[in-house]
């Protein structure tokens, strides 16, 4: 049985073994990617391009440099933080304020997870799919008989006055 306790459900999240951290770390795909894949989130990895969402640095775009499984915070190249002695350090951020925006697909295993929870191989890039849409798209039907007959009748009092 679930908890709906606050105080239980935070025990679980911080005695979570690296097993189910893993799955707590996923974040939401960019609009492409979603029509790509056919998934609406995965878990970040290292090397995953990703924006960030939410606070002071929103709009933010980096590749993953590290992940804190521990503190469930993930660290992007060029979002630092200067120390008073002058030295750059990475600002952690949390991965439920953060959108992925380009996977890394190097790994064997994340292509078959791909495959395994999405359309996988069928899925279609976003520029294909556009292009289909729009051969598709069917030419506006012709006005009505009546609307016909009505823009007439209108011209011919509009002369007679």
């Amino acid at each position: 049985m679930k908890t709906t306790s606050p105080r239980k459900q935070r025990k679980q999240l911080y005695q979570a073994p690296l097993h189910k951290r893993y799955k707590i770390f996923s974040a939401p795909l960019s609009r492409d990617l979603k029509k790509s894949h056919g998934i609406k989130t995965l878990p970040i990895r290292s090397g995953d391009t990703i924006r960030i969402m939410r606070g002071e640095r929103k709009g933010m775009e980096g590749k993953v440099s590290g992940i804190d499984r521990t503190n469930y915070r993930v660290s992007i190249e060029g979002v630092t933080r200067e120390k008073v002695d002058g030295t750059a350090v990475p600002i952690p951020i949390h991965p439920s304020k953060v959108m992925i925006t380009n996977l890394n697909l190097d790994d064997k295993w994340r292509k078959e997870i791909l495959k395994r929870k999405g359309k996988g191989e069928e899925a279609k890039p976003p520029e294909e799919e556009k292009l289909e849409k729009e051969e598709k798209r069917k030419p506006r039907k012709k006005k009505a008989k009546k609307e016909k007959k009505a823009l007439l009748k209108t011209a011919k009092e509009l002369g007679d006055e």
